[in-house]
């Protein structure tokens, strides 16, 4: 049902929170709780993060995994940098036509706790530096005055994640109505082709029978149209 995006610099402990809030939500519901992340889809985030191209695919990736598991029951949580805000637009438009709430947990770190953290990873989990520095300049922080990072909990490293908060957000909150653009568009009309075709004959007619009497300079009427065009 509803969803959580998890957000914050590269080894700012999103992971070890999503896992909080997985064990927190298991113990207090009776919900199943589905983490969907880099991790899950066995990505090498130095290839991917050094390629535009590769990254655009994983996060389009990402998101198709979360809408597949977005439902009336299950709790799902997105661990991943979504460091971008127009990302971060795209998935709310879909918990929008999913009719579901959400939030977004920023895990808040400076880049030197940052960095520490990520150079006591083992060797094949780290970040080179250059990938480290490169997403930490691209990084685009939420705000909570965006409705697509709104209600936003923001959590330092030494802070006691706000459980009860969180579920408040996510239970007792109604989803964002769907508007124009996250609904499904009505099918157009059996006989669209056969009026079109039939309008378009009307107009090439009336142009054919006034090219018999008309003048440079005459308005010629044309079916359907409050203007005359000119001959």
């Amino acid at each position: 049902m509803p969803l959580i995006v998890m957000c914050g610099y590269p080894c700012s402990g999103k992971t070890r929170r999503a896992e909080e809030l997985k064990l927190c939500f298991e113990q207090n519901t009776d919900r199943k709780v589905h983490i969907v992340g880099d991790a899950a889809l066995g990505v090498e985030k130095n290839t991917v993060y050094a390629d535009s191209q590769k990254e655009k695919n994983v996060r389009a990736s990402l998101k198709a995994e979360v809408e597949r598991k977005v439902n009336k029951g299950d709790i799902v949580i997105l661990d991943s940098l979504n460091y971008i805000k127009g990302y971060r637009y795209e998935l709310f438009c879909l918990i929008k036509h999913a009719q579901t709430p959400q939030c977004l947990v920023y895990c808040l770190t400076s880049d030197e706790v940052s960095t520490t953290w990520n150079t006591n990873r083992d060797a094949a989990e780290q970040y080179t530096q250059e990938i480290f520095d490169a997403l930490v300049l691209r990084f685009e922080a939420p705000d909570s005055r965006n409705r697509w990072d709104s209600p936003l909990f923001t959590i330092l490293k030494d802070d006691t994640i706000p459980f009860e908060d969180i579920s408040d957000a996510l239970f007792k909150r109604k989803a964002p109505p769907p508007n124009q653009s996250t609904q499904s568009q009505p099918l157009s009309s059996s006989n669209f082709l056969y009026e079109l075709d039939k309008i378009t004959q009307e107009v090439l007619m009336a142009i054919c029978n006034a090219q018999k009497t008309s003048v440079p300079g005459d308005l010629v009427p044309v079916p359907g149209a409050t203007e005359k065009i000119s001959f």
